[in-house]
Protein backbone atom coordinates (compact mmCIF):
# COMPACT_ATOMS: atom_id res chain seq x y z
CA UNK A 1 0.00 0.00 0.00
CA UNK A 2 1.07 3.53 -0.77
CA UNK A 3 -0.08 6.74 0.89
CA UNK A 4 -1.64 9.12 -1.62
CA UNK A 5 -2.43 12.77 -0.92
CA UNK A 6 -3.89 15.16 -3.48
CA UNK A 7 -6.61 17.76 -3.94
CA UNK A 8 -9.93 16.53 -5.32
CA UNK A 9 -12.47 19.15 -6.37
CA UNK A 10 -10.88 21.68 -4.04
CA UNK A 11 -10.71 19.36 -1.02
CA UNK A 12 -7.66 17.55 0.36
CA UNK A 13 -7.75 13.77 0.07
CA UNK A 14 -5.48 11.28 1.81
CA UNK A 15 -5.81 7.53 1.50
CA UNK A 16 -3.88 4.34 0.97
CA UNK A 17 -3.91 2.66 -2.42
CA UNK A 18 -2.19 -0.11 -4.30
CA UNK A 19 0.48 0.86 -6.82
CA UNK A 20 -1.42 -0.54 -9.83
CA UNK A 21 -4.76 1.24 -9.20
CA UNK A 22 -5.83 3.50 -12.06
CA UNK A 23 -7.03 7.00 -11.28
CA UNK A 24 -10.46 6.24 -12.79
CA UNK A 25 -10.88 3.26 -10.45
CA UNK A 26 -9.88 5.30 -7.40
CA UNK A 27 -12.25 8.12 -8.35
CA UNK A 28 -15.24 5.88 -9.05
CA UNK A 29 -14.57 3.43 -6.22
CA UNK A 30 -13.55 4.68 -2.81
CA UNK A 31 -13.93 8.38 -3.69
CA UNK A 32 -17.39 7.92 -5.25
CA UNK A 33 -16.85 10.41 -8.09
CA UNK A 34 -19.07 8.40 -10.42
CA UNK A 35 -19.44 11.22 -12.95
CA UNK A 36 -16.07 10.06 -14.27
CA UNK A 37 -17.18 7.23 -16.53
CA UNK A 38 -15.29 4.12 -17.52
CA UNK A 39 -15.79 3.60 -21.20
CA UNK A 40 -13.16 1.83 -23.25
CA UNK A 41 -10.29 1.49 -20.73
CA UNK A 42 -7.90 2.21 -23.61
CA UNK A 43 -7.95 6.05 -23.57
CA UNK A 44 -9.91 6.15 -26.83
CA UNK A 45 -13.38 7.35 -25.80
CA UNK A 46 -12.69 10.20 -23.34
CA UNK A 47 -15.55 9.32 -20.96
CA UNK A 48 -13.05 9.29 -18.09
CA UNK A 49 -11.60 12.75 -18.80
CA UNK A 50 -10.75 14.81 -15.72
CA UNK A 51 -8.59 17.87 -15.14
CA UNK A 52 -5.18 17.32 -13.60
CA UNK A 53 -3.67 20.64 -12.56
CA UNK A 54 -6.04 22.25 -15.07
CA UNK A 55 -5.12 20.03 -18.03
CA UNK A 56 -7.45 17.39 -19.43
CA UNK A 57 -6.27 13.82 -18.95
CA UNK A 58 -7.87 10.45 -19.38
CA UNK A 59 -8.12 8.90 -15.94
CA UNK A 60 -8.09 5.36 -17.36
CA UNK A 61 -4.58 5.90 -18.69
CA UNK A 62 -2.84 7.01 -15.52
CA UNK A 63 -2.09 5.47 -12.18
CA UNK A 64 -3.74 7.00 -9.14
CA UNK A 65 -0.30 7.53 -7.59
CA UNK A 66 0.52 9.94 -10.42
CA UNK A 67 -1.94 12.36 -8.81
CA UNK A 68 0.31 12.64 -5.74
CA UNK A 69 0.44 16.29 -4.64
CA UNK A 70 -1.63 17.44 -7.60
CA UNK A 71 -5.05 18.97 -8.19
CA UNK A 72 -7.74 16.72 -9.71
CA UNK A 73 -11.10 18.10 -10.84
CA UNK A 74 -13.96 15.86 -11.88
CA UNK A 75 -17.32 16.87 -13.34
CA UNK A 76 -18.65 16.98 -9.78
CA UNK A 77 -16.15 19.77 -9.08
CA UNK A 78 -17.05 21.93 -12.09
CA UNK A 79 -19.40 24.23 -10.17
CA UNK A 80 -16.44 25.16 -7.95
CA UNK A 81 -14.63 26.47 -11.03
CA UNK A 82 -17.56 28.74 -11.88
CA UNK A 83 -16.29 31.80 -10.00
CA UNK A 84 -18.65 33.80 -7.77
CA UNK A 85 -21.62 31.77 -8.99
CA UNK A 86 -20.15 28.67 -7.34
CA UNK A 87 -21.09 30.12 -3.93
CA UNK A 88 -24.78 29.62 -4.76
CA UNK A 89 -26.12 26.23 -3.67
CA UNK A 90 -27.02 24.12 -6.69
CA UNK A 91 -25.28 26.48 -9.13
CA UNK A 92 -23.90 24.93 -12.28
CA UNK A 93 -20.74 25.83 -14.17
CA UNK A 94 -21.41 27.73 -17.43
CA UNK A 95 -20.29 24.65 -19.41
CA UNK A 96 -22.89 22.52 -17.63
CA UNK A 97 -25.59 25.14 -18.19
CA UNK A 98 -24.71 25.39 -21.88
CA UNK A 99 -24.81 21.63 -22.41
CA UNK A 100 -28.33 21.63 -20.97
CA UNK A 101 -29.50 24.71 -22.90
CA UNK A 102 -28.06 23.54 -26.24
CA UNK A 103 -29.14 19.91 -25.86
CA UNK A 104 -25.49 18.88 -25.99
CA UNK A 105 -26.24 15.47 -24.54
CA UNK A 106 -28.54 12.56 -25.14
CA UNK A 107 -27.66 9.40 -23.26
CA UNK A 108 -25.19 11.37 -21.12
CA UNK A 109 -22.45 8.77 -20.98
CA UNK A 110 -19.84 10.89 -22.77
CA UNK A 111 -21.08 14.18 -21.30
CA UNK A 112 -18.82 14.44 -18.22
CA UNK A 113 -15.71 13.86 -20.33
CA UNK A 114 -16.90 16.30 -22.99
CA UNK A 115 -17.54 18.92 -20.31
CA UNK A 116 -14.09 18.46 -18.80
CA UNK A 117 -12.37 18.74 -22.20
CA UNK A 118 -14.46 21.83 -23.01
CA UNK A 119 -13.61 23.40 -19.66
CA UNK A 120 -9.91 22.82 -20.24
CA UNK A 121 -10.18 24.52 -23.64
CA UNK A 122 -12.13 27.48 -22.28
CA UNK A 123 -9.59 28.02 -19.52
CA UNK A 124 -6.94 28.40 -22.23
CA UNK A 125 -8.85 30.10 -25.08
CA UNK A 126 -11.54 32.64 -24.20
CA UNK A 127 -13.34 32.66 -27.57
CA UNK A 128 -12.33 29.51 -29.48
CA UNK A 129 -13.24 28.96 -33.10
CA UNK A 130 -15.33 25.95 -34.08
CA UNK A 131 -12.14 24.34 -35.37
CA UNK A 132 -10.48 24.83 -31.97
CA UNK A 133 -13.52 23.39 -30.20
CA UNK A 134 -13.56 20.37 -32.49
CA UNK A 135 -9.82 19.82 -31.97
CA UNK A 136 -10.23 20.03 -28.16
CA UNK A 137 -13.04 17.46 -28.25
CA UNK A 138 -11.25 15.17 -30.69
CA UNK A 139 -10.36 12.63 -27.98
CA UNK A 140 -13.97 12.30 -26.82
CA UNK A 141 -16.43 10.04 -28.59
CA UNK A 142 -20.20 10.49 -28.67
CA UNK A 143 -22.41 7.91 -30.32
CA UNK A 144 -25.67 9.86 -29.94
CA UNK A 145 -25.56 13.58 -30.76
CA UNK A 146 -23.48 14.02 -33.89
CA UNK A 147 -21.45 16.75 -32.11
CA UNK A 148 -23.34 19.75 -33.58
CA UNK A 149 -25.08 20.54 -30.29
CA UNK A 150 -21.92 19.83 -28.30
CA UNK A 151 -19.96 22.40 -30.32
CA UNK A 152 -22.84 24.86 -29.93
CA UNK A 153 -22.79 24.26 -26.16
CA UNK A 154 -19.06 24.98 -25.95
CA UNK A 155 -19.56 28.11 -28.03
CA UNK A 156 -22.37 29.28 -25.72
CA UNK A 157 -20.31 28.50 -22.61
CA UNK A 158 -17.42 30.55 -24.04
CA UNK A 159 -19.77 33.51 -24.43
CA UNK A 160 -21.18 33.10 -20.93
CA UNK A 161 -17.71 32.82 -19.42
CA UNK A 162 -16.59 35.91 -21.29
CA UNK A 163 -19.54 37.82 -19.84
CA UNK A 164 -21.85 37.81 -22.82
CA UNK A 165 -23.85 35.51 -25.02
CA UNK A 166 -22.21 34.38 -28.20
Amino acid sequence: MHRLAFELNGQPVQLNTEAAVLLVDLLRGPLRMTGTHQGCDTAQCGACTVLLDGQSVKACSMLALQAQGRRVTTVEGLPGLGGARSNVAGALHPVQEAFIACHGLQCGFCTPGMMMSATCLLQQVQQPSDAQIEAALEGNLCRCTGYVNIVAAVRQAAGAMAGGVR
